[in-house]
């Protein structure tokens, strides 16, 4: 029964991480190709790249928490020292991920209420000005 268990738990552990590679090449291919496109224009927004980098972000939380997993499932049959280290370092390195993605997501909403406080009070200005 424990040797069914470890090849089972081996096997998903392979499948996991073949999950969370296929997360973090679609994000990164993503992060790539639209960075390209957004980089060439000369009145690209720093807002808009910074936008790009913050979804890549978001790919590569996803495919570490996937890892983590994995991670997870595999430590619990024969957790070694070097696994459990290994362990906390993926938990640590998510745990902040998360955190800077999570305060540059609130700048970004914060920055986009603004342009669009200001763009409103623009066009009213502008009727106004007109009337």
């Amino acid at each position: 029964m424990e040797e069914w268990l470890r090849l089972v738990t081996k096997d998903i552990v392979v499948i996991i991480d073949a999950m969370a590679l296929i997360i973090v090449a679609i994000g990164t291919a993503e992060a790539f190709l639209t960075g390209l496109w957004v980089a060439f224009p000369a009145l690209a927004s720093h807002n808009r790249f910074r936008e790009i980098l913050v979804r890549y972000g978001r790919w590569l939380v996803a495919g570490l928490t996937f890892q983590l997993a994995a991670d997870i499932i595999g430590t619990s049959i024969a957790p070694s020292w070097q696994e459990v280290g290994q362990l906390g370092a993926i938990a640590v390195i998510r745990t902040f991920l998360n955190f800077f993605l999570e305060r540059d997501l609130a700048e970004l909403e914060i920055g986009a209420r603004q342009r669009s406080g200001a763009n409103s009070r623009g066009q009213g200005e502008l009727r106004c000005r007109r009337g």
